[in-house]
């Protein structure tokens, strides 16, 4: 009983960090809400057709882009791979938002990774129903 006890008190006493903790939740689910279908819906088509990897569109830009976009397209898969894992507890879409992680992210073994994630009934059901919702055709599969 006592673990209670110094919990209520440790969250009476740090009023304030719980209130930004709220509105941090607050405003990751809001935002994934509105990022979340903008980003399902422009996965190409046939990009999960394919047993291997598609090149990038911009692979044939200068090295300092191409660094660049690398960088900045990881940080934001981490981002979203961390608030995806945190909305498995939370209120938000926390499978979607770990595909899209995902597929910002580059690491060895990540295509077979969002082939396997995207075989989940569950991620399945949610990415069709947003593509169909926006008038976009259904990802197509070997």
């Amino acid at each position: 009983m006592t673990f209670f006890q110094d919990l209520l008190a440790t969250i009476q006493g740090n009023e304030s960090l719980l209130l930004m903790l709220g509105l941090v939740s607050l405003l990751t689910f809001v935002a994934t809400l509105f990022l979340i279908p903008f980003l399902v819906v422009r996965i190409p088509v046939d990009y999960f057709a394919e047993n291997k990897r598609q090149t990038s569109s911009w692979a044939e830009q200068h090295f300092m882009i191409r660094w660049t976009m690398l960088v900045v397209k990881n940080i934001f898969g981490v981002v979203f791979v961390v608030l995806g894992l945190a909305m498995l507890v939370l209120p938000g879409q926390g499978l979607l938002t770990l595909l899209i992680g995902v597929l910002l992210l580059n690491f060895p073994g990540k295509y077979a990774f969002e082939r396997w994630l995207i075989q989940r009934a569950s991620v399945r059901r949610a990415v069709f129903w947003l593509r169909k919702r926006a008038g976009r055709p259904p990802l197509e599969f070997d």
